[in-house]
């Protein structure tokens, strides 16, 4: 079982991207039990909408960028997966698997280029 790197999120500091990759997904997710199999060689970047930037600049302010990592859970169940787990900063409604092949069709128009 594969998951998509779609868990966002800043990078504390102090923090390195691969550490953040991780511990995003489990705070949006609950999964605990998996690891990186690859990643991109470089950072990501991205704009939003104009319907969504001018909020999106009060709220978090500045560039939005990222590195995206593949993930495969270690586990034969979808027992840690909890959307909740976020309580009222719940980041996502519903979730599926995915082969890495389908990921980039199942993200948001505006991050596909990136």
């Amino acid at each position: 079982m594969y998951c998509s790197g779609l868990a966002q999120g800043a990078i504390e500091d102090g923090e390195q991207p691969r550490e953040a990759a991780i511990s995003k997904l489990r705070e949006e997710t609950g999964v605990v039990s998996a690891e990186i199999i690859d990643e991109v060689p470089n950072w990501l970047t991205f704009d939003f909408p104009p319907s969504m930037k001018a909020k999106v600049n009060r709220l978090w302010g500045g560039e939005w960028h990222g590195q995206a990592f593949l993930m495969r859970t270690t586990r034969d169940d979808d027992g840690e997966i909890n959307l909740a787990e976020g309580g009222a900063d719940t980041v996502f409604a519903e979730w599926k698997w995915a082969d890495p092949d389908e990921v980039i069709e199942l993200a948001v128009d505006y991050k596909r280029p990136a």
